[in-house]
């Protein structure tokens, strides 16, 4: 896989967690464990992109 395919993949994956993590954050009981490992797992597929873009320029 290039890296541009890879870093479209995790920018596909990012925007799928945000997702996750503004419908569990609207829920009348949102469930903080599940909303901490979804921020985490976004967390470091953003530090991933930002490794991955400085070698695509």
């Amino acid at each position: 896989m290039s890296y541009s395919a890879r870093l479209d993949a995790l920018k596909q994956r990012h925007a799928s967690l945000e997702s996750r993590i503004q419908d569990e954050d609207q829920r009348p009981r949102p469930d903080s464990d599940a909303l901490m490992r979804l921020k985490l797992e976004k967390l470091h597929l953003k530090e991933e992109m930002e490794k991955i873009s400085t070698l695509v320029d």
